[in-house]
């Protein structure tokens, strides 16, 4: 177990979610993933639910598994709202490790203010949670501890994003937006990373909202109005919540698991693509 685990552990409200998200599970199923936690693949880990930030195992596995299954060697991958840092580099080391599972790459990059958060523009950025200058950043540090994989860009994400528009991602197309944001307005923001160029997105780019889950969260604001009021004006672009994830999902108590969303990129070339390139499906019939 890594040092970053024990301190994980060290934390009560660990202990409170493995009770109400872990120890809830089947008694069988645990044990099977004490077992797989030592002998287990790393892909059977991410199964099990035995990486540190699920959520992050899990998409980047999945990215890559839709990357590597249309041809792609590399993939981008963003998060809005590093603060301190931990899950940009929690993104990191996942990366490495599942380009040794499917062989393909991934370019990071975490987007923030690096001072902390601006200052909110309405009720719907939820000021009766979130305040300017929550959650600031020791950028210098953060940047001493990233790879070459790994770019940190700072500054107003309305701005930044809106750079990356300009950016061509054709060749390692983005496949994971993790939004953690807070606000409904740095929300709109992030999301305008979804109107590039269809073929600088996979087909099914995968969205992480962290702060939909607060008893004050609602459709109406924050993270979850941005998602809903792209989808309204971007109708080839639509974003839906992934509604039977936990049917595919051995533990289903992760609360992860009502974050995880969905871009359908309705205008991609492969998706209108109406020419047969495949072997034609035939079901077999035990009765006959």
């Amino acid at each position: 177990m890594s040092m970053k685990m024990f301190k994980k552990l060290a934390r009560f409200y660990i202990w409170k979610r493995l009770f109400y998200e872990r120890f809830t599970e089947p008694l069988h199923l645990n044990l099977i993933a004490l077992f797989v936690a030592i002998f287990g693949s790393y892909r059977q880990k991410i199964e099990f639910d035995l990486i540190l930030r699920q959520n992050h195992a899990y998409a980047l596995l999945n990215a890559a598994d839709q990357a590597k299954s249309l041809g792609y060697k590399r993939v981008s991958i963003f998060e809005f709202g590093v603060a301190a840092g931990a899950g940009l580099i929690n993104l990191q080391e996942i990366a490495r490790r599942v380009t040794r599972v499917t062989g393909v790459g991934f370019d990071i990059y975490g987007l923030d203010m690096g001072s902390g958060m601006p200052q909110p523009k309405s009720y719907k950025d939820h000021p009766e949670l979130y305040q300017v200058g929550d959650f600031p950043m020791n950028a210098q540090k953060l940047a001493a501890l990233l790879g070459n994989d790994a770019k940190l860009i700072l500054g107003p994400i309305s701005e930044t994003a809106r750079d990356l528009l300009k950016v061509n991602f054709s060749d390692r197309p983005i496949a994971f937006i993790s939004i953690d944001v807070d606000y409904y307005s740095s929300s709109v923001d992030a999301l305008v990373l979804l109107k590039h160029g269809a073929s600088n997105l996979l087909p099914r780019v995968i969205l992480y909202l962290d702060d939909v889950d607060f008893l004050e969260h609602n459709s109406w604001c924050g993270e979850q109005a941005a998602v809903n009021e792209f989808t309204q004006e971007n109708p080839s672009r639509p974003i839906e919540k992934h509604a039977f994830l936990r049917g595919y999902r051995i533990f289903k108590n992760a609360r992860w698991i009502d974050h995880m969303y969905q871009c359908h990129v309705l205008d991609h070339p492969i998706r209108n693509d109406l020419n047969t390139h495949r072997d034609k499906v035939v079901l077999t019939n035990p009765y006959l």
